[in-house]
């Protein structure tokens, strides 16, 4: 019962820390990487699909990503989803390439970046703490049932409680690498 519902609230901690990895990535430190346009969305053929199924998206340099849809007819549609999209980026097409840099960051708009990262962090420990408490609550009810002893009560919320510090300490790990990231020119 007790490892059951640890194994559980350890599942819920882990999706939480990497829904907290993937929201930072979308946040914009002046460097190109391809997972930047993943949830930008282009109309091919009536239906909404990613970027990334229609064109082909990599890194030309440091600052600049490249995107090259494998139809011609889609240049003009992904330029505009990638103009239109709420990241600030102004792409280019250079025949059927579209070169997308990077703008660079002012120190005030990092220092902007960096509460937002934090904000986000700061939801990610809630979330963790949530399932703390729920799975807290669960042993409880099971406690009220006799279905666990005491012992195993005190045990398992123990065993939770080293979880959650070990994930919370994952949350601040990530917000220090982003928060370095972000301050580096």
């Amino acid at each position: 019962m007790i490892s059951e519902l640890k194994s559980t609230a350890e599942k819920k901690m882990k999706k939480s820390v990497e829904a907290l990895n993937n929201d930072l990535g979308k946040i914009r430190t002046g460097r190109a990487h391809t997972g930047l346009l993943d949830h930008i969305m282009v109309d091919y053929y009536g239906s909404m699909v990613p970027v990334n199924q229609v064109a082909n998206v990599t890194l030309v340099d440091a600052r600049t990503i490249g995107v090259q849809p494998w139809e011609k007819n889609m240049v003009g549609k992904v330029e505009k989803a990638i103009r239109d999209s709420d990241l600030g980026l102004n792409p280019a097409s250079v025949g059927e390439l579209i070169r997308v840099p990077m703008p660079m960051l002012t120190e005030e708009r990092r220092r902007d970046l960096i509460k937002v990262v934090k904000q986000e962090g700061e939801a990610a420990k809630v979330a963790i703490r949530n399932l703390r408490r729920d799975a807290n609550s669960s042993m409880k009810d099971a406690l009220k049932d006799k279905l666990i002893s005491e012992d195993e009560d005190r045990r398992g919320q123990d065993e939770i409680q080293k979880l959650t510090d070990k994930y919370i300490a994952e949350v601040d790990a990530l917000l220090v690498q982003k928060e370095q990231d972000m301050m580096q020119v």
